[in-house]
């Protein structure tokens, strides 16, 4: 019988899953991160947009063939064996729990605004740790409430920023904003560097396959979620920063500390515009955190029932692995305490916030090749050709698109991301050398078992001698 705080999640709720993982807080800020580069960085928006679609159909179809909790894990594992499983599970499970510490930092300032007047450090530490522990909460009474919490908090942070988006339309003035291309150098060079700014925009896109058991008729609803909520998000991402664009003089945008705000005011006059943008960010933030608790305790549960991750990542209660919650919410909130104790954004933390994006590329890379390997190692005559050109355009497309994440991710990111990666193979190590331990049989127990095989086995019939030998 069917726990009654478990409820495996619908079409509705997986969509919301996919939007809400997408769509944190960084869309406060991204329209002042890219404005130094002009509206060129729109175009790089919409360039990167097609890549975070390719991947989206790349998920789709993946989970259509295995649809089983652990996405990205489970289409490593399948196609290149447990070594590439384990990259992936590892690499997943240290971006989300890292991220969450960044995303709880990230609320404090949003619920200053709010409450203003009470800034101090330890009140600081306290938010942020509320901010990881009652999505915690969430997540431990049972899958029911995961999705109740995720559908609410993402209609309460997409419908504002949408009707924002929608209105900037009307207020859209082109001389607020500049010139196409404003930053110094090529209009290639501006164009990459806006996209790289803009390429963590899209990290979450897999969030539905992390959760496959736990969808309803998941071959059908999780390639149809991933695809919907990624076009949810980028509809929100692309036409707020046009608005914003357009309500904003360039000069100010430059500088703004709150451009979601600012268009706002400049929309309907008054300075009520950062209240309201602050409750969507926090709204945002938590319902982010909500959906990337879950998600970072998926990863290691598939890992685990192959052995490829520690047996008590297995626990499970209400449809939600307890331990990996725990240990994601605890680790997350070791990385919060140091953060505040080292001083605020210097010290050791900024620099893990920076492998997040990087360690989030190895399980995509390695799903967009799974998919490439499963299409050439498919029969080919029960596949159409045309079929089979799309597939792998798209597969090929979406690789690409890691690639120039990792790219994008800069050199500092990508060598401490590697260290942390490598660090993991310790872990491998070690579980491969349990696994075989308890598989290998020491020789004399085997000679033992053969002797004793040989004595309990029935006497053969004789063979008569005479006649012709039959061949």
């Amino acid at each position: 019988m069917q726990d009654r705080h478990t409820r495996r999640f619908g079409l509705g709720t997986a969509t919301a899953l996919v939007i809400g993982n997408i769509i944190g807080g960084g869309i406060f800020l991204l329209p002042a991160s890219v404005a130094p580069f002009g509206t060129i960085s729109l175009v790089a928006f919409g360039i990167l947009t097609v890549g975070a679609l390719c991947l989206a159909l790349v998920f789709g179809k993946l989970a259509r063939r295995h649809p089983d909790t652990g996405g990205p894990y489970i289409y490593a594992r399948e196609a290149f064996g447990d070594f590439a499983g384990f990259l992936s599970a590892w690499s997943y499970w240290t971006m989300s729990w890292v991220s969450n510490a960044a995303l709880a930092v990230a609320a404090v300032g949003y619920v200053h605004v709010l409450f203003p007047g009470h800034e101090s450090p330890t009140t600081d530490l306290l938010v942020a740790l509320a901010a990881l522990w009652l999505p915690a909460l969430a997540n431990f009474a049972g899958t029911r409430y995961v999705g109740a919490v995720q559908l609410v908090s993402t209609v309460l942070k997409f419908v504002p920023l949408l009707l924002i988006a929608v209105a900037g339309l009307f207020f859209f003035d082109p001389k607020n904003i500049g010139a196409f291309h404003a930053g110094s150098g090529s209009m290639l060079g501006g164009l990459s560097a806006s996209a790289a700014m803009l390429l963590y925009s899209y990290l979450g896109v897999e969030s539905a396959t992390m959760s496959a058991g736990e969808v309803r008729n998941p071959e059908r609803n999780v390639g149809r979620a991933t695809v919907l909520g990624t076009l949810g998000a980028a509809v929100v991402y692309l036409l707020g920063t046009l608005s914003v664009f357009g309500s904003v003089p360039h000069d100010k945008l430059v500088h703004s500390k709150a451009p979601f705000s600012d268009a706002v005011n400049a929309m309907f006059g008054g300075h009520w515009g950062g209240a309201v943008i602050a409750a969507a960010a926090v709204i945002s933030i938590l319902g982010a955190l909500n959906g990337w608790t879950l998600m970072s305790a998926q990863s290691p549960y598939a890992a685990a029932k192959d052995g490829l991750f520690p047996a008590v990542f297995l626990k499970k209660r209400r449809g939600v692995p307890t331990f990996g919650v725990l240990a994601a919410a605890v680790l997350a909130s070791a990385l919060t305490v140091n953060n505040y104790l080292g001083g605020g954004s210097a010290g050791v933390f900024e620099t893990l916030v920076l492998i997040t994006t990087f360690s989030a590329t190895v399980p995509y890379l390695l799903a967009a090749a799974a998919q490439i390997y499963f299409l050439f190692t498919d029969r080919r005559d029960r596949v159409r050709p045309g079929r089979f050109v799309r597939d792998l355009t798209i597969a090929l497309a979406a690789f690409g698109f890691t690639f120039w994440l990792v790219a994008g991710a800069g050199y500092q990111a990508i060598y401490q991301g590697v260290l942390f990666l490598f660090a993991g193979i310790l872990v491998y190590a070690l579980l491969a050398a349990r696994r075989a331990g308890r598989g290998r049989r020491s020789p004399d127990a085997t000679e033992d078992a053969t002797e004793k095989a040989t004595a309990d086995a029935p006497a053969e019939p004789a063979v008569a001698t005479t006649g012709p030998a039959v061949n």
